[in-house]
């Protein structure tokens, strides 16, 4: 605090022109210096500031250890040269959240019907009144019926308008949270420190690294093979490597895609480039634009109210597309070459998934489409009924003539018809779907997902595939040396103290591992002590070069003390690490002035580049290919194996006065000599096996892109469960999968070939960004199955941009992702768990079970409210349900509905189905039954009370006679027992597959219940107390028991409609059971297929039944059409290897053949007759698979089936 006031202190003291004169330079001359940059920026900073170490005097900043901590100091800069916060545009005002929400096309509907039905009550044509007597009839109210329409459009909109405004003060609190947790490394007194990005000032060094979007404009001081990508402002889409003596300027909103370096910041905030683009677009607090007058296209919706809020995540970890401008160009486009913009070679403008809407969002458009046609409909028909049937009676049986007097009844008529549309007009549907995401946005945060875009989180109720990174996603990302071959000798369980004290080497050697290690990585990489309760080190920076840095300290070596002598300003020269150099090397001079590079990288990589190697007494001899191989198989391979990953460490020397061309990278880095191959566990997540065996039984495939090596890639995919030992699933490299994929001479990927190997593809190893690009991209455009997958990606380097924003669900790291990868994402992963992913599953399912809920509910009590009302209108003339009591059912209960059914929290269960799929409706077939079912009982109930009730309960019959119609116990028993049984119904909702405990996990739901009884307590008040309002008349005891029994009879009826089975229609045999497609692709551990891929019960009851030779048929056309569906597995055959053909024997004996045996045995209970169609069955299915199989013998039912391990015949070819 004391800190703060004196800046501000200070701040306060001194004008901006005042602390401008205490440096050599103004704001306004910064400003003209960057905007300048390029190569006359650089003369002119040469020329009139006497370069860098010019511009650092005038800005009093030392260039190597930076400034000091003097708080005076920083408030001068700040008062100086401003401070690097934008302010933000204010937010919308509540009235404007009122405006945008009054958008909604239903709520525009009601609104015309309040108009209509509001004027209309005030019509009362000239002559003779069409009304009863004072004395008995109901008081004039029809203009309760406009005005309660008003007033649920002004409730719908409050609440509605009330949420964004919510939801705008999170997005706002969770930015503020975002600027205090952005982070930026700096040099203050000589040491590097981290500050918040929003505390940097002109003058500071800041230290800038891969992945990095830069926070303020700047120039370059030191370099280690920097590249920018600047085409979020230049639109150039060539990355720019910078260097202190070509082309030192840094803008903001540009990200770092390779090397690292040093940067002296020049201007900050609204006087950055990025600031400075945000203010002339009106996004910044000072302007204002007509950008506020029209809604702002986005390629998905925020989280957030208004969208405009993208322009300003500037100054935060996430930055905005900065790019407010170019939005487009932050694709990264030289990753992706032109020629790959198709995976079939097709072009795709990016606009066309620019204007895509979600899934659920094109449903919901298209259900409300047809409601409104058919509340239309049903409209029109009960007004044309009325009056044919009042002309006909009127005009043509009495013969009377036409009088103003029934211009009235036609008034009335047409009131009606509005009230039945209004009814029928879902106007709680977008209040559910709003109350569902935010609720599930909300919780989703506490589950570490935090959600960029709102669609992004129903969408993933639908995926069906999941590529997922493996380093810290299905592992710990905890790494730690455990094994190393050095001195022609291989150690292991090197992580042990005691074991580690066995290691002996040369005390050259070990100089040599713990310089090149030390040096030859990023320096901002350190290990720093345990912290309490904790006994491992805490690593800072890349995972890796922590684990190389831990095994320094194990030989007894301190890298910090390589550091000090090695400054990162006295390297010759730096080639970083990048996906396709697969390697890092640091160029250094020594002492005694010979020069030295040290390499660390993939180890079959930096291997093939070494001509010598380090004996076990240190010194250099031959490496020739004989060795390379026995290397690879003795050492690299068993490491592999074992799950690690495997680095190398070598050196070369130069002679100092022959010094090569250090951009002649190909030369300059070969000829090396090896040191030492490291062996790095990862070890993997304990959640991981079980999220993953969560995903296959939801039918979602899992698939593990790495960059590491096939052996390494394919022991970690067997702990995960990814594969397991008898799978025949691809392991391939990113070389054999660009081969198998690619065949034209162009080299653009065929999508024929592409889709004979993604669905057998279970691990892509030594991929690159690109390889993960083509795999999503080629996946989404696939063909092979009825609807689209639907694929998820997760992905934290800067280059993996491209495939997260393909994705139809971008995944991006918390913790290891840049600033860009998480920029391009829709979901940012918290912890960056794979566990979070699932749990993002099952809320995505979570939001579609949750609006098919309030569905059902809805569709329920309107099919029933407007069928009521038009068989009254046209039988009694006169609907049963004033309209004051639907609007109450249909507002009130509806609005309170979508709270209680849309704040469900997520079960395990939901997990145990496949994904819903892009095509399939919202209401399903049970729904579809539950919803006609019970409006079948409620309206039958209603009809009852409504002919009969006045004899059966002795009460006097309501129904208006000559047109008097006043309250009764009659009608009030009606409207009340129609209520009741909608509040029941409300519990059976809560189920919409078909259940039978529609209590379970009731009481985890406190809204739901909390609803509920608020619910009935307000009916019983209206009933009992709302007498002339509400047309309603107070009922007696008895009466309240009737209602009760008839509405809790809703419970009982649920469990009968279950019963009632959901017919199918299958393709080829018209009614029936439809096959689950079981795939080989969903074949679990140890060659045993997931629940979900058994035999259905409508196959069990039909074994039970039916005749040997119908057995024998439907078996024969179950697998025929299992083949028809699979034909990159079973139609295919002639054209795959020929090891593909174990895998039909395996799949078909390991899998189906077991299934049909304990079908049959389960079914049967081992009785004659069921041994008999057993046998009988399984002859037949295995003279199928003859011709097929034909060295494959047939085999009685009791026999045992051949296994089948063709993982490693097919993975192994891309090794």
């Amino acid at each position: 605090m004391a800190k703060k006031k004196k800046a501000t202190a200070g701040h306060n003291i001194l004008s901006p022109a005042e602390a401008g004169r205490e440096f050599g330079i103004s704001v306004g001359e910064l400003e003209v210096l960057m905007r300048t940059r390029g190569h006359e920026g650089m003369k002119e900073l040469n020329d009139i500031y006497g370069g860098l170490s010019g511009l650092g005097q005038k800005l009093k900043t030392n260039l190597i250890t930076g400034l000091s901590d003097d708080e005076n100091d920083i408030s001068l800069r700040v008062a100086a040269f401003g401070s690097n916060e934008i302010p933000p545009k204010p937010p919308k005002t509540f009235f404007r959240l009122m405006f945008d929400a009054l958008q909604d096309v239903t709520l525009i509907i009601l609104i015309i019907c309040a108009v209509i039905s509001f004027l209309l009550s005030f019509y009362h044509p000239g002559g003779e009144v069409f009304e009863p007597d004072p004395k008995t009839k109901e008081a004039n109210v029809e203009w309760i019926e406009g005005a309660a329409i008003i007033v649920a459009v002004i409730v719908v909109v409050l609440v509605t308008a009330f949420n964004d405004w919510t939801k705008e003060q999170q997005f706002r609190g969770l930015r503020s949270k975002i600027d205090q947790d952005s982070k930026i490394n700096v040099i203050r007194d000589n040491t590097a420190r981290q500050i918040p990005t929003k505390d940097i000032v002109v003058g500071d060094i800041c230290q800038i690294k891969y992945g990095d979007s830069l926070q303020a404009d700047g120039v370059v001081v030191q370099s280690n093979d920097l590249k920018i990508d600047e085409s979020s402002l230049t639109g150039e889409s060539d990355l720019v490597k910078k260097h202190e003596s070509k082309d030192a300027f840094l803008l903001s909103g540009t990200n770092v895609m390779e090397g690292s370096g040093k940067m002296l910041v020049l201007a900050v905030g609204i006087h950055s480039q990025t600031g400075m683009s945000l203010k002339l677009l009106g996004a910044t607090k000072e302007e204002t634009t007509a950008d506020d007058q029209k809604p702002v296209v986005n390629k998905r919706q925020d989280t957030t109210a208004d969208a405009d809020v993208r322009e300003r995540l500037v100054n935060t970890g996430l930055p905005a597309d900065a790019t407010a401008n170019n939005h487009d160009a932050t694709e990264l486009q030289v990753v992706v070459p032109d020629k790959d913009k198709q995976a079939g070679g097709e072009e795709e403008p990016e606009r066309q998934k620019v204007a895509e809407r979600s899934i659920l969002q094109a449903k919901l458009t298209k259900l409300a489409i047809q409601i409104g046609y058919a509340g239309m409909t049903i409209a029109i028909l009960t007004v044309l009924v009325l009056l044919i049937r009042f002309s006909f009676e009127e005009f043509i049986q009495r013969g009377e003539r036409w009088n103003n007097k029934y211009l009235n009844r036609f008034v009335r008529y047409l009131i009606t018809g509005i009230t039945v549309l209004v009814v029928a007009v879902p106007e709680g549907l977008p209040l559910a779907v709003t109350i569902s995401l935010a609720y599930a946005v909300k919780k989703m945060m506490l589950d570490n997902n935090l959600v960029r875009h709102l669609d992004a989180c129903e969408t993933m109720g639908n995926a069906t595939a999941i590529c997922s990174d493996k380093t810290g996603t299905l592992t710990t990302n905890r790494m730690t040396v455990v094994q190393v071959y050095v001195g022609e000798k291989h150690w292991k369980n090197v992580e042990n103290p005691i074991k580690a004290k066995e290691i002996v080497i040369p005390s050259k050697t070990k100089e040599v591992i713990c310089d090149g290690i030390s040096v030859n990585s990023s320096y901002s990489s350190k290990l720093l002590p345990p912290a309490e309760k904790e006994t491992l080190p805490k690593q800072i920076g890349n995972k890796t070069e922590c684990a190389l840095l831990g095994f320094v300290g194990t030989l007894g070596g301190s890298y910090d003390e390589v550091r000090t002598n090695y400054p990162e300003e006295r390297f010759v020269h730096v080639y970083t690490f990048n996906s396709v150099r697969k390697n890092m090397s640091t160029v250094i001079r020594r002492p005694d002035s010979t020069v030295r590079m040290y390499t660390k990288g993939a180890s079959e990589i930096v291997l093939k580049k070494c001509k010598t190697i380090l004996n076990r007494n240190g010194d250099n001899v031959l490496f020739s290919n004989v060795d390379y191989d026995r290397i690879v198989q003795t050492v690299i391979e068993p490491m592999a194996c074992d799950g690690l990953r495997t680095i190398c460490v070598a050196y070369r020397d130069f002679p100092s006065d022959n010094l090569p061309d250090w951009d002649d990278e190909a030369n300059v880095v070969d000829q090396l000599t090896c040191v030492c191959i490291c062996g790095i566990e990862d070890p993997v997540r304990h959640e991981v096996p079980d999220a993953i065996a969560k995903c296959r039984s939801a039918g979602i495939t899992v698939r593990m892109v790495t960059g590491d090596n096939v052996n390494t890639a394919r022991s970690i995919a067997l702990k995960c469960g990814i594969i397991s030992p008898n799978d025949s699933f691809l392991v391939l490299e990113g070389k054999e999968f660009n081969r198998r994929i690619r065949s034209r001479p162009d080299g653009e990927v065929e999508q024929s070939l592409f889709d004979k190997v993604w669905p057998q593809l279970r691990v892509l190893a030594r991929s690159s960004p690109l390889d993960k690009y083509v795999l999503v991209r080629g996946i989404i455009a696939s063909k092979l199955n009825p609807t689209r997958e639907v694929v998820a990606v997760t992905g934290d380097g800067t280059n993996d941009g491209p495939a997260l924003k393909k994705a139809d669900v971008g995944f991006a790291m918390g913790i290891q992702g840049t600033d860009v990868a998480k920029e391009a994402s829709d979901i940012v992963l918290v912890d960056d768990n794979f566990n979070s992913i699932v749990k993002a599953v099952m809320w995505g399912r979570n939001v579609y079970d949750s609006i098919a809920k309030f569905l059902q509910f809805q569709l329920t009590v309107n099919v029933v409210a407007v069928f009521c009302a038009f068989i009254g209108a046209c039988i009694v003339k006169e609907s049963p349900l004033r309209a004051v009591q639907m609007l109450w059912v249909n507002l009130i209960m509806d609005t309170l509905a979508s709270l209680a059914l849309a704040t469900e929290v997520p079960t395990e269960e939901l997990l145990t189905r496949k994904p819903y799929g892009r095509t399939r409706p919202l209401i399903s077939r049970t729904m579809m039954k539950n919803i006609i079912g019970h409006a079948i009982y409620q309206l039958a109930v209603m009809l009852f009370i409504l002919f009969a009730g006045p004899t059966v309960f002795d009460m006097d019959d309501g129904r208006p006679v000559d047109n008097i119609f006043k309250p009764s116990e009659h009608f009030t028993m009606i409207f009340n027992v129609f209520v009741l049984m909608t509040l029941f119904n409300e519990i059976n909702c809560r189920k919409i597959h078909g259940e039978k405990n529609v209590f379970r996990g009731i009481f985890t739901n406190p809204i739901f219940c909390g609803i509920w009884i608020v619910t009935f307590v307000v009916q019983i008040v209206l009933v009992q107390y709302g007498s002339f309002a509400f047309s309603c008349v107070a009922l007696t005891f008895e009466q309240w028991m009737w209602c009760l029994l008839f509405g809790s009879a809703v419970l009982v009826w649920n469990q009968i409609v279950n019963l009632v089975p959901v017919t199918h229609h299958m393709p080829k045999w018209g009614a029936g059971e439809v096959y689950e497609q079981v795939s080989p692709m969903d074949i679990g551990p140890e060659g045993q297929s997931r629940p979900g891929a058994s035999l259905t019960k409508g196959q069990i009851l039909w074994l039970r039944g039916i005749t040997r030779l119908q057995t024998q048929l439907r078996v024969i056309k179950a697998f025929e059409e299992s083949i028809e569906r699979h034909p990159p597995e079973f139609a295919t055959l002639d054209k795959l290897r020929a090891n593909t053909v174990p895998k039909l024997s395996s799949y078909y004996y390991d899998t189906q053949r077991p299934n049909i045996l304990n079908t049959v045995t389960t079914t049967d209970n081992q009785s004659l007759p069921g041994r008999i169609i057993k046998d009988t069955e399984i002859a037949v299915v295995d003279a199928f698979y003859q011709p097929i199989l034909p060295n494959q013998p047939l085999l009685s039912a009791g026999s045992k089936a051949p296994t089948s391990n063709t993982l490693n015949d097919i993975g192994t070819e891309s090794e």
